[in-house]
């Protein structure tokens, strides 16, 4: 018989609770690892791809960072393919793991100037490494919550995941930045700093295996598999009929990608080099940029619930298309002595920028059955948001100088806003239907069924 002091803790481990602070958790470990690039990207860039143009140094390291987005889907395929067949936990232990392993190893990069090219392409491969662990990530982090919550707060969890989940990761981030700038001011930053920023993904794989395996499978999952006969084929995805819902789920996330990258992605380079902040106030503002998106992203996803994922996106679009420009206008007037405004500003920029991909985790979700969730989920938002992750690239590399970044920035943020809206209007309202008891992909190819709704499948 079981002895009392573990019955609390077994009552934890398969409560909706515990599985939805994993899935929160997971995501911001490894949001942690993938943002770590973007805090050290000017000592990165001076170390691994020196360059006489500091804008084409910066583009190189922001290169590097889309190089682990290019390789997401790649690793949303392989691992989802064994989040759909395994299990979501499963998945998590191991991608998690290995994009925290990846990340430590980065510090150990020789640089530019001890072995020449060799230091940029060894980079570059474990980017490469990292980014197919991110991939797989998704897979289990976007379902295993969403899928063992009640339907009415499936909205608040799509929230706290993709929006929270990447806030604690960037909020991680610059207190990790504030410690270690303060351990090594100046040019020691450059020499060792970056290197220890990297050598704290071995901490987060840790956290993330002891979170991971403190859980157990979504019930939504169990009752999938209980049922399945035979695996479904990742070409369900695009088969007949399915083409046209691939393309707007890639289209809604690849508009909140855009505008995540675009804001909170190219936050630290902005104030950095249009600001001019040092690492101090710099570390400060970023980890308020991030806090405020624990408040904005649950209060959109809460909104999808009451009011429908396709209202809640559209208005959020709107609210952006016309705010978020002025905001960046605004900042770029700004100089490091005004740092109290500059702060504000930011905060107002992540703050609605934050809303637009909080509803997306919990739409996809309900645009595919449980045999193909976490490979449907996971290409679309990996594929969306490579598109995001290499934009701040072209807008380094559109801008000849850096007092031109700030025009080039709003261009391409109307530009992925216009995407974002245009595809919410033509895709359907998801809200009302259920992640359990959905029928399954025709295997053969066909069109994947459609959900049904949740009051139907309650009876």
């Amino acid at each position: 018989m079981p002895s009392a002091n573990r019955m609390p803790a077994r009552r934890f481990r398969g409560s909706p609770f515990a599985a939805g602070f994993a899935s929160v958790a997971g995501w911001s470990f490894d949001l942690f690892d993938l943002f770590i690039v973007l805090y050290v990207a000017g000592a990165v860039g001076k170390q691994i791809f020196p360059s006489s143009r500091p804008t084409l140094s910066l583009a190189a390291v922001f290169a590097s960072f889309a190089v682990s987005v290019l390789l997401r889907p790649i690793g949303a395929a392989i691992f989802g393919q064994y989040a759909d067949r395994h299990g979501r936990k499963r998945t998590l232990v191991t991608v998690l793991s290995g994009v925290g392993v990846s990340t430590a190893l980065m510090g150990l990069v020789p640089t530019y100037s001890a072995v020449g090219l060799f230091a940029p392409a060894l980079f570059l491969l474990l980017r490469v490494v990292q980014g197919v662990f991110v991939g797989g990530v998704v897979a289990s982090t976007h379902t295993l919550g969403t899928e063992s919550v009640a339907p009415h707060r499936r909205g608040l969890m799509s929230g706290l995941v993709g929006g929270s989940g990447s806030a604690i990761g960037a909020a991680m981030a610059s207190v990790l930045y504030l410690g270690v700038s303060a351990a090594f001011p100046g040019e020691a930053f450059n020499v060792w700093g970056w290197r220890v920023m990297f050598f704290s993904g071995l901490v987060a794989a840790l956290l993330s295996f002891v979170t991971a395996v403190s859980v157990e499978e979504s019930p939504a999952w169990r009752e999938a598999a209980d049922r399945a006969s035979t695996p479904v084929p990742l070409r369900a995805l695009v088969a007949r009929g399915e083409r046209g819902r691939f393309a707007v789920n890639l289209a809604v996330a690849a508009g909140a990608g855009g505008m995540y990258y675009l804001t909170a992605g190219y936050l630290p380079t902005f104030v950095d080099k249009i600001n001019g902040l040092a690492p101090s106030p710099k570390g400060g503002l970023l980890l308020a940029s991030s806090l405020i998106v624990l408040i904005s992203a649950p209060l959109a996803g809460m909104a999808s619930q009451r009011f429908g994922r396709r209202r809640t996106m559209l208005t959020l679009g709107a609210v952006n298309i016309v705010v978020a420009p002025l905001l960046l206008w605004r900042m770029s007037k700004l100089g490091a002595d005004d740092l109290g405004t500059l702060t504000l500003t930011a905060m107002a920029l992540t703050f609605i920028a934050g809303g637009c991909h909080a509803p997306v985790i919990a739409y996809l979700n309900e645009r595919y059955p449980t045999a193909l969730r976490a490979r449907g989920t996971a290409l679309c938002w990996n594929i969306g948001f490579m598109f995001g992750g290499l934009l701040p690239t072209f807008v380094s590399l559109a801008s000849p100088e850096l007092r031109d970044i700030p025009s080039r920035l709003i261009g391409f943020v109307i530009g992925v806003l216009v995407i974002y809206l245009a595809a919410n209007l033509i895709s359907p309202e998801t809200r009302d239907l259920t992640l359990a008891h959905r029928p399954r992909p025709d295997t053969e190819g066909g069109p994947i069924a459609s959900a049904e709704p949740a009051a139907e499948a309650s009876a």
